[in-house]
């Protein structure tokens, strides 16, 4: 295998530089919590998630 090949590189090469720094994705509780959804109201949302039977109630009365 040629030292010019790629995976000759890949296999025995040293990766240069350094990894390009990012922030963690965000969650869904984060953008609640940090009220970037519009329209949250006074709801109590984290909790109406926690309930299943309310949580499809509320999507139902939503969707339909």
């Amino acid at each position: 295998m040629g030292k010019k090949r790629g995976a000759y590189r890949v296999l025995v090469g040293k990766p240069e530089g350094k990894r390009p720094i990012a922030r963690p994705r965000c969650k869904w509780e984060d953008n609640i919590k940090n009220g970037s959804v519009r329209n949250l109201g006074d709801m109590d949302w984290i909790g109406l998630a926690e309930d299943r039977d309310k949580w499809q109630a509320l999507m139902d009365m939503v969707m339909y």
